[in-house]
């Protein structure tokens, strides 16, 4: 899918699907090193190689922060479940 490299204004609009934002908003995530506790989580990424247990503490560049704030938006809009 690789969501997580594309400008922050395009990803969401390309995600076919609620799943699509999902994955491509932890995608993310586990690029930089978060450790995931819902068998979800878990299951698309693994755990091996992670580093941070709590969302807030993985270093995220203004970038990443603003890809993920609008694929949540996204989420919102379309009433994904979380």
């Amino acid at each position: 899918m690789g969501f997580g490299f594309m400008a922050a204004s395009t990803a969401p609009a390309r995600a076919e699907t609620c799943d699509d934002l999902w994955y491509a908003r932890n995608e993310i995530y586990k690029a930089q090193g978060y450790c995931f506790r819902t068998a979800r989580g878990i299951s698309a990424f693994g755990n091996a190689g992670c580093q941070y247990d709590a969302v807030e503490d993985v270093p995220l560049s203004n970038s990443q922060r603003r890809t993920i704030a609008d694929i949540a938006r996204e989420e919102r809009t379309r009433r994904c479940p979380r």
